[in-house]
């Protein structure tokens, strides 16, 4: 039997995976799966797994308080040299651009384990934006035999690197895979810190601000804007589930923590906030997945970065990526409650990142190619 070794450490990667694993689990009479975590995050992967039912066979849980690149690289690949070691899978699966993910790359290869990476071939060209993440893409690509990229636009970004055709596989992305899942499990927006959110009557205005790049003096230029935008618009209602990080939650409480019609929230499970997503009206975030699922939902998304490595999206029409500076995101949000021909235009693009049976393609592939080998 073919053994399938999958490992993650963030609850990006897990939602991601999901449906990979709960793929793989359908032809166990013809390969093993394992599934290996280094809880490289640790409460919100948590609630991930439990969403999708999840048993992880091994739990390095290498999450430390104030942990830094540093900690995540050392402890993850001394935990994994022995798992690896001791299971000798035939390939081992990572996902997206974390440092887990590198890691777990990075052991495969030391361990001379084939590695399939899922969504593969994301860029932005620029080695310090996102960060770590770019730089993370490029070294799994190198230490990578198998590239399950997202859409043709990745594809052509790893043949630009001379990557092996035959070993690229256009799958779409399986986080919509894992959107459709979670929608069917219709978990219940019933969160005490919600109560008071006029849902009926109100736009909701979704956020999301977390990565290492809007620390700062960035995030406070988000948080002014956001206050601005309520101040301009009494008909909207602002819902930020606040990252459970220092550096963005200080200065996110210290500026919006008293603001009416904002809500300062803690993060949500991702059944809930698949909910949240579906009953806003758009969406500013600096995340990279959620310009991926949020278009699915009929619903506009706001890049709070100066670059993003889904230019898919925006040549489609779904994304905008509008900076973190404080007047082009209150202009720009503006025009959108203001234009309705504009919020149209964007809303009812059509989602670039496929149909929800990404799983099953990067399967087969699996299937047929390491039967073959």
């Amino acid at each position: 039997m073919l053994k399938v070794m999958t490992i993650f450490g963030t609850r990006p990667e897990a939602i991601k995976l999901a449906a990979v694993i709960k793929e793989l689990e359908k032809h166990n009479h013809r390969l093993e799966s394992r599934v290996c975590i280094t809880a490289q995050h640790r409460g919100m992967l948590d609630q991930v797994l439990d969403l999708f039912e999840i048993r992880p066979d091994y739990d390095l849980n290498i999450m430390r308080p104030k942990q830094n690149l540093f900690d995540i690289t050392t402890n993850a690949i001394r935990g994994l040299e022995g798992i690896l070691r001791e299971e000798k899978p035939d390939i081992v699966l990572v996902q997206g651009d974390t440092t887990t993910a590198f890691i777990s790359s990075l052991a495969a290869f030391y361990c001379r384990i084939s590695v399939g990476h899922v969504e593969a071939g994301l860029r932005t060209w620029n080695k310090y934006s996102p960060f770590p993440e770019e730089v993370n893409r490029r070294l799994i690509c190198v230490l990578s035999d198998f590239h399950f990229v997202p859409t043709q636009v990745a594809k052509r970004n790893l043949l630009m690197e001379n990557v092996d055709e035959n070993k690229i596989f256009v799958t779409g992305n399986t986080v919509i895979d894992a959107l459709f899942i979670a929608l069917k499990k219709n978990r219940k927006l019933d969160i005490p810190q919600l109560k008071e959110v006029d849902f009926d009557r109100k736009r909701i205005i979704l956020v999301t601000a977390h990565r290492r790049e809007t620390f700062g003096s960035y995030i406070e230029e988000i948080c002014l804007a956001l206050r601005e935008l309520v101040r301009r618009n009494e008909d909207i209602e602002i819902i930020y589930p606040v990252h459970l990080n220092p550096n963005i939650r200080k200065p996110v409480d210290r500026i919006l923590g008293n603001i009416e019609r904002i809500h300062l929230i803690e993060p949500l499970d991702y059944g809930c906030f698949v909910q949240l997503m579906n009953r806003s009206y758009l969406i500013l975030t600096d995340s990279g997945g959620i310009q991926e699922e949020a278009p699915s939902l009929g619903k506009p998304v706001l890049v709070l970065r100066e670059i993003t490595e889904r230019p898919e999206a925006v040549e489609a029409g779904t994304v905008k990526v509008v900076g973190r500076k404080r007047e082009d995101i209150v202009r720009v949000t503006n025009l959108l409650l203001d234009d309705k021909t504009a919020y149209n235009r964007m809303a009812r693009a059509i989602n670039p990142y496929g149909d929800g049976k990404a799983a099953q393609r990067i399967s087969s592939v699996l299937h047929e190619r390491l039967n073959e080998a």
